[in-house]
């Protein structure tokens, strides 16, 4: 018998309690497709994934590669869905997931694979005791403890619906078995669908079958705008936990946002309403002032950034460098000690070490097709205002006059101006004053 574990994911459904033309596994969750989520962890405990999704999910598709994708033709319910992917297994155990239970943990996972590894069990199954139960299917257990069957909410008795043990939809069973069981059931329900849960009497007729409890948190579904709403809040507080636990200071944790692969050291201070989103690493001893926005982008040792600061893709800022209120720096490496304080927007630049760029100053790095580098050596300095036209290389110890505008390489040491000469106009000032109201009052 094989030992390879294979998770099939059910992902065709479209979601239309969520009013979206994309599917529900492709609605953002973490920054991050609903999805992602689910397949990350799975990738942890399983030896290969499988999706089912429905016809013409093509983004869905090449979310999911290069795991395998089956196609769902007709959606005739979750049986049909668990049918659609196991039958292309040979051997070997399924675990059967849903695309809407992103929260699940790898532990949980896990427990649910042992418990159906156990003597005698021939399937396990996840389940829950939510505050409200709502309309999710009960667990019928027998005296004994085992579970017997799973009944739908909407084919419930009222002593059914008054059990507390609610399914949460992931099952685990040997492939042979499952196909044998998928086989056998039939659409006779309230819905007229072939109900995956409709296994379990199936396999209790032949063998333990266990359930494997868990927490609300993690294994409440996700079927509308307010679910996933309250799944962020969910998976958010898992990632403030995890940022205080590797020794982060939250100011205000609940206004603190991150992205399941932010990268955090110790002693680095988060102050509040900042968004992180994907690809953020933050070293040891850093600062993220308020109301700052990062992606993409690395925070070395002992950075200040913010408060309203925007850090963009590629970003790398060396240790000891500060990025102040309202700058905002795209593809661009601050050199250590380098400081870029207000108002200024540097993109697909090079900073040397020791650098300032005064207040205002851009790099004019897009000609409307392509993009252009700016290299600023190490020991300059950057006057107030100053508009360098990319490409364009300003040597060490350089510095630009205040409102220039630089268009040429700046030798080392050189200091540069970029302004024609100020012309004042004894009287023109008034003058025109007066004109421009004169014509405003004649209209």
């Amino acid at each position: 018998m094989s030992s390879m574990t294979t998770a099939i994911i059910l992902a065709a459904g479209m979601g239309t309690r969520m009013k979206s033309r994309y599917p529900k596994a492709m609605q953002r969750l973490g920054n991050r497709p609903m999805i992602w989520h689910l397949i990350e962890t799975a990738r942890q405990v399983v030896d290969r994934i499988v999706v089912v999704i429905g016809p013409g999910m093509d983004d869905l598709a090449r979310q999911v590669s290069p795991h395998t994708t089956v196609i769902q033709h007709e959606r005739l319910g979750t049986g049909h869905a668990a049918k659609t992917g196991v039958d292309g297994l040979e051997e070997g155990r399924a675990v059967i997931l849903y695309a809407d239970n992103p929260l699940l943990t790898a532990d949980t996972m896990q427990r649910l694979l042992d418990a159906q590894g156990e003597q005698e069990n021939v399937l396990s199954l996840l389940g829950m005791r939510p505050a409200v139960p709502g309309h999710y299917g009960r667990i019928v257990t027998g005296p004994d403890g085992q579970v017997e069957r799973i009944v739908e909410f909407k084919d419930a008795s009222d002593a059914e619906r008054r059990i507390t043990l609610c399914n949460a939809g992931m099952m685990c069973a040997e492939v042979a078995q499952l196909k044998d069981w998928l086989g056998r059931i039939t659409p006779e329900n309230a819905q007229n669908e072939y109900y995956l849960t409709d296994i379990v009497a199936l396999a209790a007729q032949q063998g333990r079958v266990s359930c494997v409890e868990g927490t609300e948190d993690e294994l409440a579904g996700i079927n509308s705008r307010a679910e996933l709403a309250e799944a962020e809040a969910r998976l958010q507080q898992r990632l403030r936990q995890k940022a205080l636990q590797q020794g982060a200071t939250l100011i205000d944790p609940s206004s603190v946002f991150f992205d399941p692969d932010t990268i955090i050291s110790a002693d680095v201070v988060i102050e509040p309403n900042v968004f992180i989103g994907p690809g953020v690493t933050l070293e040891e001893g850093c600062v993220i002032r308020a109301f700052s926005h990062l992606e993409g982008c690395v925070v070395k040792q002992g950075v200040v950034i913010g408060p309203y600061a925007r850090l963009r893709p590629g970003t790398v800022c060396h240790e000891g460098s500060h990025v102040g209120n309202f700058v905002e720096l795209k593809n661009t490496t601050l050199g250590a000690g380098s400081k870029a304080n207000h108002l200024s927007y540097l993109g697909d630049s090079q900073i040397g070490a020791g650098s300032n760029v005064g207040a205002g100053s851009i790099t004019c790095n897009y000609d409307g097709v392509f993009k252009h580098g700016t290299v600023i050596g190490e020991g300059c300095f950057i006057g107030s205002n100053t508009i360098m036209v990319a490409p364009i290389q300003i040597g060490d110890d350089a510095m630009t006059a205040a409102g220039s505008v630089i268009t040429q390489d700046v030798p080392a040491e050189a200091l540069a101006f970029g302004r024609t000469r100020q012309d004042n106009k004894a009287g023109k000032g008034k003058a025109l004053q007066q004109a421009l109201r004169k014509k405003k009052e004649q209209g």
